[in-house]
C-alpha cells in the first residue's frame, strides 16, 4: 500500500482505509506492506502489517510525490503480487510498476484538482495525473458513487466502488469532555482540516449570525494553511461562544466529542466519502452537511443540508429549538452507519487483489481521455441506502 502517510492512521481518509483494510488483510493471512512517511510512527510493524518508513520533502507541492517516488523505488527492489496506490496524484510512477509487471489499482479519491489550495499549475497537474491514472492503472477504486459517476461520465471507464467503514460507537462515555469544559449534548461540533473546500469558515460565520445558545467547538488545523486559518478565526469575530480546540489526537476524546454533540457540522465538499462524516454518524451525531452529492450519499434523508451562512444559522437554531427531534435524527443516522462495514470493505479489497494477481482486472485504458478540456464534473448523485 503506497502513497499515504502510513499507519497508525493519524491524518485522513487514506490512512484510515490503509489501517482498517490492511489489518484485516493481514488477519486473513496475507502479507501486507505499508509505506509510511518519516515522522509518522517509526514502527516496523503494526497490527500484522509490515511498515517501511521513508523520507519525504517537507513542501506541500512535493511531499506526496517525493515520498511515493522513494517508496516505488524500494518496492521495485522487493517484488509484490499487487500494489494499491492511493491518490491519483501519484500516477507518474504507475508506468514503473507496470514495467515491473506489478498489477496496480489506484484509489483515485475525490476531485483533487478542485481544491482551492492548488493554483493554476497545480490544478493542471492534477487533471493530467487523473488522466494518467486511468491510462496506467489495472483498476480504479472509487469510494463514493459520485466519484464513480465522474469517471464514467468524464472517461467512460468503470471503477470498483469501495467505500469506507463507519465505526459504530455504542457507549463511548463522556468523562473526557469535562477536561475541555463540555457537557453531553451541550455544544455544536466541527472537525476538519482547515482548508477552503472543508468550509470551516462557513460554519463559524453562520454560527456567529445565529442565536444559538450552545457553544460551537471547532477541532482541526492544517499544515501550509496559515492564511485560511486566519480567515476562520476572523469569521468568529471574537464571539466567546466559539471555541477553537486545535488538533485533537486523543481518539477517546474525539469519539466522545462526536457522540455527545448536539449537532455535527460537516463541510467537506470534494473528497468523496469522508471518514469524519462516517465517524460522526456512527456516533449518532445529528449532522448538518454542506450540500453535495457525496454527503447526501452518506447521510441521506436524515441529514440537513446547507450552503449559505444564513442556512447554517437557521439549522442550528432549529436544532436547539427541538432537541428531542435532533437527538432522534442522530439516532437514525447511527442506524444508517451500519451499512458502512469495514469487514465488507476489506473483503472487496481482497477480491480486487485476487483479480489483479490473476490478471483479471479491467484496465488499463490507454486511449482514455477527458471528454473536453473544460469538462465539468459528472452530475451529482443522490443515493439512498
Amino acid at each position: 500500500m503506497v502513497g499515504t502517510r502510513g499507519v497508525p492512521a493519524r491524518y485522513g481518509g487514506f490512512e484510515t482505509a490503509v489501517e482498517e483494510v490492511g489489518r484485516r488483510l493481514a488477519d486473513a493471512g496475507h502479507r501486507v506492506r505499508v509505506y509510511c512517511r518519516s515522522g509518522n510512527s517509526g514502527l516496523t510493524s503494526y497490527a500484522g502489517m509490515e511498515l517501511v518508513t521513508l523520507p519525504a520533502l517537507r513542501q506541500r507541492s512535493l511531499e506526496t510525490l517525493s515520498h511515493t517516488g522513494v517508496s516505488v523505488g524500494h518496492l521495485l527492489g522487493r517484488r509484490t503480487d499487487v500494489a494499491f496506490v492511493f491518490n491519483a496524484a501519484n500516477a507518474p510512477y504507475l508506468p514503473l510498476l507496470r514495467m515491473a509487471r506489478i498489477p496496480v489499482a489506484t484509489h483515485v479519491d475525490g476531485l483533487e484538482w478542485q481544491r482551492a489550495k492548488w493554483g493554476g499549475a497545480g490544478r493542471r497537474y492534477y487533471r493530467a495525473a487523473e488522466t494518467a491514472a486511468v491510462r496506467w492503472s489495472d483498476a480504479l477504486i472509487a469510494d463514493a458513487v459520485g466519484i464513480a459517476d465522474y469517471y464514467r461520465s468524464e472517461y467512460d471507464v468503470p471503477t470498483t466502488l469501495l467505500t469506507y467503514g463507519a465505526p459504530v460507537l455504542a457507549a463511548p462515555g463522556h468523562d473526557a469532555l469535562a477536561a475541555v469544559g463540555l457537557e453531553p449534548g451541550g455544544y455544536h461540533l466541527v472537525v476538519a482540516r482547515f482548508e477552503p473546500e472543508n468550509h470551516v469558515d462557513l460554519w463559524v460565520e453562520g454560527y456567529v449570525r445565529s442565536g444559538a445558545r450552545r457553544p460551537l467547538v471547532v477541532v482541526g488545523s492544517a499544515p501550509y494553511a496559515d492564511a485560511y486559518t486566519a480567515r476562520v478565526h476572523a469569521a468568529a469575530q471574537g464571539d466567546p461562544r466559539v471555541r477553537f480546540l486545535g488538533g485533537v489526537w486523543d481518539q477517546r476524546l474525539l469519539d466522545q466529542l462526536y457522540a455527545h454533540s448536539l449537532t455535527y457540522l460537516h463541510g467537506h465538499s470534494v473528497g468523496g466519502t469522508n471518514p469524519s462524516l462516517l465517524r460522526a454518524i456512527g456516533a449518532g451525531a445529528a449532522t448538518v452537511a454542506y450540500d453535495v452529492s457525496f454527503n447526501r450519499e452518506v447521510a441521506g434523508d436524515e441529514g440537513v443540508y446547507v450552503r449559505e451562512p444564513g442556512e447554517v444559522a437557521r439549522a442550528l437554531e432549529d436544532a436547539e429549538a427541538d432537541e428531542l427531534a435532533t437527538q432522534a435524527r442522530g439516532a437514525r443516522l447511527g442506524e444508517r452507519a451500519r451499512a458502512y462495514d469495514w469487514d465488507e470493505v476489506a473483503a472487496g479489497y481482497e477480491q480486487l487483489a485476487v483479480a489483479l494477481a490473476e490478471r483479471r482486472a479491467p484496465g488499463p485504458y490507454r486511449r482514455a481521455s477527458r471528454r473536453g478540456a473544460d469538462a465539468v464534473p459528472a452530475r451529482e448523485t443522490e443515493v439512498v441506502r
